[in-house]
């Protein structure tokens, strides 16, 4: 890429991503009841382990809600069931740079009702694509903790390349971080963004919603 004529990118803005499963709405006050629940089911404790928020009680998470409501970076999503109109989940851009077109997804809280479904992919897709084609960035960036196995699968899954480790990162809840960090940039979008419109298209499930082809077989 001619980077001669480069300019900062727009800053994402507050507006729904409409997917074919899923799409995605700016936080807003109507999403909070539905959002602690999906945050306190099942066995919160531990779903909450790798998030910098601790699991709580209505109060602790109606402030800290009605915080992430009033930011822009990080700029929080929840995400809405196309079919039923149920908030399942959350995530949001995060350490945005505008000025050299990097971008990070975080904050990840995927509900049991869509954890390895078709509408956490297509979360994930749904970001990609506004990052790289309407946002124009040329870096998507997903970092955990190192001990986080799940995510760093997740990552690989969704076609992130792995690019090393960032020892003593952070201290998060009184422990270290050794950050694992991975990347997809612009050049790698059309390969990508193929992979992840077969994986998502209707005929790729079959009558039980199962899928007949995984993700990484569609990148070849």
């Amino acid at each position: 890429m001619d980077l001669s004529t480069w300019t900062a990118r727009p800053l994402p803005q507050r507006q729904t991503l409409a997917g074919r499963y899923c799409r995605l709405e700016p936080f807003s006050p109507a999403h909070e009841a539905a959002l602690f629940v999906v945050s306190m089911a099942g066995d919160a404790e531990a779903r909450h382990r790798w998030l910098f928020e601790g699991v709580s009680d209505a109060g602790a998470f109606h402030a800290w809600f009605t915080a992430k409501c009033a930011q822009s970076d990080p700029l929080y999503f929840a995400v809405i069931d196309q079919a039923s109109g149920a908030v399942t989940g959350r995530q949001c851009f995060m350490r945005i740079d505008a000025a050299n077109g990097v971008i990070e997804i975080g904050s990840i809280l995927w509900g049991m009702p869509m954890a390895r479904t078709r509408l956490a992919t297509e979360a994930l897709y749904l970001f990609a694509r506004h990052v790289f084609e309407d946002l124009g960035y040329r870096r998507f960036e997903w970092k955990c903790n190192n001990e986080n196995e799940p995510s760093k699968r997740a990552a690989l899954r969704f076609g992130f390349t792995y690019e090393g480790l960032f020892r003593q990162h952070m201290v998060q809840k009184g422990k270290n971080r050794d950050t694992a960090w991975f990347s997809m940039i612009d050049s790698e979008w059309p390969r990508l963004k193929a992979a992840f419109e077969g994986w998502l298209a209707p005929e790729n499930f079959d009558a039980n919603g199962q899928q007949i082809r995984r993700l990484e077989a569609f990148r070849g």
